[in-house]
């Protein structure tokens, strides 16, 4: 008997071995399953959710009375809005574990409950409030439906991805500093931003209570408005107002929407309308230099407020310092106490904003006093700003480290417009540039929220159409003439110019381009006139061309610097700088160009954006 159990013991431990595998086999089966089965799940839902669940809607009132208003609508909320018997998590896991679960509802979702939606889950949102991009370290970056390598805007990420993706009719979100309307514009949808205070935020997490906003996305027109109208609770008995159109021309010269496109598209698109008054165009930025004082104690020592745009850049720190006053405010003592782990991006701008000390906090409401009566003074109840949404499209998932202060710097200066007048905004699609959403925006003042809605839904169709008929661009038409007529269009603009006649200079300068195509000096001459006028872009454009006919004409780089600057675009200038020095090592200007843009993106790196890529 011993010897036979001696004889099998080997194979007693062969078929523990075979066992052993076959377990392991199995085990890696059915790990490779999950990761399909994960995988698969995010591609359905693209990323978008923290938690589903089912909210069912308050019931129908019995017949004869008309169904409720948002009745067969399904909707999602961000992850920092309350619903009883969940955590909310402000999109931190770390937050979420500090919390119970929430005793009662917020009442911004019991109101549309009661208009006849079901809420269906929440969604993946930027940590505490935090992030333009879409990121979150704990739930991943939801994938954009229009652009899947591309980012999809933050914070309110996967809310605008749901929408986008058709997976829900329409989200709730909130917004601080362009929090619905970046990811509307990134993943071609409709964004409401409400006037500040007029959608109740009780059962949402803060962020900056002077600037937060709880809002909507969508892709339909109406539901956006019947959406907007629950929320604000708006008698729909309201009579009708002449609209008054006003074009922000400086403000598209960031943006990669054309100027000529916009005002092209806005005024076929109410040619049909009735109860338009023709657009009217101004530089915006110069409007608030001369109507919002306080603004001058904010604007960097380099800054020519001439020109408006520096005077928005002004703006928009003034709204990040806001935001990290009063995020400090509220939540210093979770977060010394706690130290919770946050991405790169979220933890160096809430860390900065708790060792930051406001001496001056009153500077920075009177500011936000001063916006709010400029844009009514400018806007009254009946009038619709036009400007771009953001300046760019959305980023490239792999890109993020390439991103510069300017494009940061592009952003929030046209953000800061509505959430530092608690103004009211909807961000509208506008077609596509190089592949990639790009949208306006249509911005009222205060209160104003229900003209703005109806203005929306009145011409959205008539923008989309006129959108889907036209090129990205509308090119100038230029003929060839005779060389001496040209010369003589030229002093002519020259003597123009020096009497400050520059609309007449530049037009001077234009007829002479148009006989000769070839001379470098012309466009250099209108580009300076159209550095005086505030029309950067063009003075961009120009210069470029007068370079691509002179590779040595100082002049051209020395505008070019001068306009791109004015364009935020801070290294393109400093590069210009740097060549005019090469051409001519003793210019004053280039040099004292070059040690003022050194030192400006210097400062706004380590001010307000200390985490981008180590290049900048």
């Amino acid at each position: 008997m011993p010897e036979l159990t001696k004889l099998n013991a080997p194979n007693q431990k062969l078929w523990v071995v075979i066992g052993v595998g076959v377990a392991g086999v199995l085990i890696l089966a059915e790990v490779q399953r999950r990761r399909i089965r994960a995988k698969s799940s995010v591609k359905e839902d693209f990323g978008a959710f923290v938690d589903r669940f089912e909210l069912l809607p308050f019931p129908q009132p019995p017949p004869p009375a008309a169904p409720l208003s948002l009745s067969g609508l399904t909707f999602v909320i961000n992850d920092n809005i309350d619903v009883k018997g969940y955590v909310t998590g402000h999109g931190s896991r770390d937050w979420k574990r500090a919390q119970t679960a929430a005793e009662k509802t917020a009442l911004l979702v019991t109101t549309i409950l009661k208009n006849g939606a079901a809420c269906v889950g929440k969604t993946v949102m930027g940590e505490l409030g935090f992030g333009s991009l879409g990121e979150n370290k704990n739930y991943g970056i939801p994938i954009n439906p229009q652009n899947p390598s591309h980012f999809p805007g933050g914070s309110s990420s996967g809310s605008a991805v749901a929408v986008a993706a058709h997976l829900v009719n329409f989200a709730l979100g909130t917004d601080t500093t362009g929090c619905i309307r970046v990811p509307a514009s990134f993943c071609g949808i409709i964004g409401f931003r409400p006037s500040h205070g007029i959608v109740s935020t009780i059962g949402v997490s803060p962020n900056s209570q002077s600037l937060d906003t709880v809002g909507c996305l969508a892709s339909d027109p109406l539901v956006l408005h019947r959406v907007g109208h629950a929320l604000l609770q708006l008698s729909p008995l309201v009579p009708k107002r002449t609209r008054s159109i006003v074009i922000a021309d400086d403000l598209f010269q960031l943006s990669k929407v054309p100027v000529q496109k916009a005002v092209y598209v806005i005024s076929k698109a109410v040619e049909n309308l009735s109860g338009y008054q023709t657009p009217k165009h101004i530089n915006f930025g110069q409007y608030i230099a001369s109507h919002v004082p306080s603004l001058k104690s904010f604007s960097e020592e380099s800054t020519d407020l001439r020109n408006g745009i520096s005077t928005l850049k002004a703006l928009s720190s003034v709204m990040l310092l806001l935001q990290r006053y009063e995020f400090k405010t509220n939540h210093e003592d979770w977060i010394r106490s706690v130290k919770p782990k946050l991405g790169p991006d979220v933890s160096h701008r809430v860390w900065e904003a708790m060792n930051t000390i406001q001496e001056n906090a009153k500077s920075l409401y009177k500011v936000r006093m001063e916006m709010r009566a400029a844009l009514k003074n400018l806007l009254k109840d009946d009038g619709i700003l036009v400007a771009p949404t953001v300046a760019d499209p959305p980023p490239k998932l792999n890109s993020k480290k390439g991103l510069q202060v300017e494009f940061y710097d592009r952003m929030y200066s046209l953000l800061s417009i509505a959430s530092m007048s608690g103004g009211c905004q909807v961000t509208i699609p506008f077609g596509t540039h190089d592949d990639s959403p790009v949208s306006v925006s249509f911005i009222a003042s205060h209160g104003t929220d229900k003209f703005l809605l109806d203005t929306v839904l009145d011409m959205y169709s008539s923008l989309q159409e006129v959108v889907g008929t036209i090129s990205s661009s509308l090119p100038l038409p230029y003929i060839n003439g005779n060389m001496d007529a040209a010369e003589l269009l030229k002093e002519k603009g020259n003597a123009a110019f020096k009497v400050k006649q520059w609309n007449q200079a530049s037009s001077y300068y234009t007829e002479a381009i148009k006989l000769n195509e070839t001379n470098a000096t012309y466009y250099c001459n209108r580009a300076a006139a159209c550095l005086e006028l505030g029309c950067f872009q063009q003075a961009e454009d120009d210069c470029s061309k007068a370079i691509s006919l002179d590779k040595k004409n100082v002049k051209a780089y020395l505008r070019r610097g001068k306009a791109r600057e004015s364009l935020l675009l801070y290294r393109e200038a400093l590069q210009d700088f740097k060549h005019a020095l090469v051409l001519e090592p003793q210019n004053k200007a280039a040099g004292v160009a070059e040690k003022r843009l050194l030192k400006l993106i210097g400062l706004r790196r380590q001010t307000f954006y200390p985490i981008i890529s180590g290049n900048i």
